[in-house]
């Protein structure tokens, strides 16, 4: 049997229970659980996005439920996190809120065609699962600093990305209008 891509992509969304729920376990033993959970989860999606351009599944689902799972696992470890003090609301409502408005945005204005991830959107999730992923981890305290970095890197490239789209979006609109 053959596994495709998307099988993958939708295998990622089935495992955030679990690791949502692994996340409220107490002691460091569940920490190490948690990030490897979270680390398997993200690995995948690096997994599926290599064998649909390896295979040529590239599809219109995939491309839309690939950065779904993303998002779904982004607010996974962030509120839970956040609700546990061990992460900070802002930059849950940061992150969040960067990539609500930017898929709305992707649904406005591109008529029922999907965005399809370019090398800063990859660039940003591995940024932004780095980032979370120390805050899973039980660091001491003195790595504090090293957590919080990569956290300002994520939210940085999280909202430069954005700027991105949005730039050549209009940069693609004005070309089609002036033509």
């Amino acid at each position: 049997m053959k596994i495709t891509p998307n099988q993958i992509t939708v295998a990622r969304i089935v495992a955030l229970p679990p690791a949502i729920w692994s996340l409220y376990q107490e002691g460091t033993i569940w920490q190490l659980i948690s990030w490897l959970i979270f680390f398997a989860i993200a690995m995948s999606d690096v997994v599926d996005g290599r064998l649909a351009r390896s295979s040529g599944q590239i599809t219109e689902m995939g491309k839309f439920l690939d950065p779904v799972a993303d998002k779904l696992m982004l607010a996974s470890v962030m509120i839970p996190l956040s609700l546990q003090h061990r992460f900070p609301w802002w930059a849950t409502f940061a992150l969040l809120f960067r990539e609500l408005g930017i898929t709305i945005f992707r649904a406005l204005v591109i008529s029922g065609g999907v965005i399809s991830a370019n090398r800063g959107g990859k660039l940003k999730t591995l940024s932004q699962n780095l980032g979370m992923g120390w805050f899973v981890l039980p660091l001491p305290a003195w790595l504090d600093w090293f957590k919080y970095g990569w956290l300002y890197v994520a939210v940085a490239l999280t909202y430069i990305t954005g700027y991105w789209y949005i730039r050549a979006w209009l940069s693609y609109r004005d070309e089609v209008t002036s033509e």
